[in-house]
């Protein structure tokens, strides 16, 4: 492990491109800082009284990048290798019913930081929302937003009103800049989605100081973490380590690859190289913990550990899941999750509740806050769940997704049809049943998950009253957000061009 001694900066690339004297430049930044803090009170001070320091953990939130549900040892895997995250697992709660906000990136972040479903931040996938051929297209979908709207609470701006440091490491997507949000520090945060090389020079990613030749970029973030946990500390952290890996490209280093080419299990070339990034992974995830077991950090630091979305299902496959990354089949939302926090969770225990990253933002308020009176939010507190097990209210979780997404492999992506992992539509789950509703041709598929995890058998035509009960309820839920399920058809559709697409890719699956 490498450490690098530099001053963590606040906005390089944007303070560095004004041209102002040093003097101006040092009281711009100050006047933004300030008028971060004066929306932060303003935002939050409805929400009540922080609690004592001595009462209040530190957090760290781990979200590891394209990490499919399956793709842990201790979620069951018999190839992948996650000794350290399973020991992470054995030391608090572990959900296996637990749900991104979106199927791919920049939507499930936005939901996680803002706590609130698409529709409100509307970012419902990585720019652009027509993907595909456009006479492919049956509809004209809805136009995306790329950056999380300021005017939104979000999570690092009220933890810093209840007096936290903030800092951020790694992938942000969500703009250009993590500190307009609330962050304290910045090391490796932009729009940037894909790190584009994982060895240096990291020329995608920004906010990052220079290393040496043929680092990799999963080693230089948690050598900048360790640093920030070596520091004195006078208020408790948010430490939100939002890792780049395991996205493409598949680039581990040479001597685990080597360890990996020897391993007994792997179906492709693809899954070696993954396994190797995910093994990787691992063991800096295990220098993190340690590092806050020397500092004496361990024991009131709650860890929160979670994946972005599934896995792509033609790296891995996420069997008995269907699909994967960019598909709201389980395989596309449905991720691992820890919660952890020594003395305060039971250990070495699993939870089949029904949970969203949605809910992160709400725990954490009821969490470091007396008589919280919570914002708008879409999630619900898990803490007496966490703390004493008490079964969660009731509800459904909705998924809103008025865009498309192209394939990735006709064959291993397990969707609908063979051109695209997401056309327009939403799903509901509610208790053990899933409702698909696609917007093109306004066609239902139920599942019922409890008996069948696949999402195989489409008890539509079986279950009528299931079927409209939850179908209603998805109007209603429309109607509440101000949000079509009809859509303009799209003039360059050409029926017989899908048609031959669909043939000429499903002849490729052969």
């Amino acid at each position: 492990m490498r450490f690098y001694s530099h001053t963590l900066v606040t906005n390089p690339t944007f303070l560095n491109s004004v041209q102002m004297s040093p003097i101006r430049r040092k009281y711009f930044f100050l006047l933004k800082q300030l008028t971060s803090c004066l929306s932060a009170l303003l935002l939050f001070s409805c929400l009540g009284f922080a609690k004592s320091v001595e009462a209040t953990p530190n957090i760290l939130m781990i979200v590891i990048d394209d990490l499919g549900w399956k793709d842990l040892s201790f979620m069951g895997s018999e190839y992948f290798e996650t000794p350290y995250i399973d020991d992470l697992a054995k030391s608090g709660v572990h959900f296996t019913q637990a749900y991104a906000g979106a199927a791919n990136c920049a939507p499930s972040r936005a939901c996680l930081i803002s706590g609130r479903n698409t529709p409100v931040h509307h970012i419902y996938t990585v720019n652009p929302s027509d993907r595909g051929h456009e006479k492919t297209r049956k509809i004209i979908p809805t136009p995306n937003n790329d950056i999380l709207p300021l005017e939104l609470p979000n999570l690092p701006q009220f933890l810093k009103s209840q007096g936290y440091e903030t800092a951020h490491f790694g992938k942000w997507h969500l703009s250009e800049d993590p500190m307009d949000y609330g962050f304290d520090f910045n090391i490796a945060g932009c729009h940037t989605g894909s790190p584009g090389s994982y060895f240096r020079p990291f020329t995608k990613v920004k906010n990052m100081p220079d290393g040496p030749e043929g680092e990799h970029l999963t080693e230089r973030i948690t050598a900048e973490v360790i640093q920030y946990l070596e520091r004195p500390k006078e208020k408790p952290f948010f430490l939100y380590l939002p890792y780049y890996t395991v996205h493409t490209p598949l680039q581990p280093r040479p001597e685990i690859h080597e360890i990996w080419k020897n391993k007994p299990g792997a179906k492709h070339k693809k899954q070696i190289k993954y396994g190797a990034m995910v093994s990787y992974m691992d063991q800096q995830i295990g220098l993190i913990i340690e590092q806050l077991e020397q500092q004496g950090l361990r024991e009131n630091t709650l860890i929160i550990f979670t994946s972005d979305n599934g896995g792509i299902a033609a790296i891995s496959s996420q069997t008995p899941l269907r699909a994967g990354k960019g598909s709201y089949y389980e395989g596309g939302i449905r991720v691992p999750l820890i919660i952890s926090w020594e003395n305060h969770i039971e250990a070495n225990s699993a939870s089949d509740e029904i949970v969203s990253n949605l809910d992160f933002f709400p725990t954490l308020i009821d969490l470091i806050t007396e008589n919280p009176k919570l914002p708008e939010l879409d999630g619900v507190s898990l803490l007496d769940h966490l703390k004493n097990r008490t079964p969660l209210i009731k509800r459904d979780l909705i998924w809103y997704f008025p865009i498309y997404l192209q394939a990735y492999d006709p064959k291993l992506d397990e969707a609908r049809d063979p051109l695209f992992r997401t056309r327009p539509g939403a799903v509901i789950r509610s208790g053990d049943w899933k409702l698909h509703h696609y917007f093109e041709d306004h066609a239902f598929e139920l599942y019922n998950l409890k008996t069948d995890i696949g999402e195989n058998y489409n008890l539509a035509s079986e279950h009528p009253e299931i079927l409209n009960g939850l179908s209603q309820k998805l109007d209603a839920w429309y109607r509440k957000n101000q949000v079509p399920s009809t859509f303009t058809p799209n003039p360059k559709y050409d029926s017989e061009f899908e048609a031959k697409k669909i043939k000429e890719a499903l002849s490729k699956t052969l």
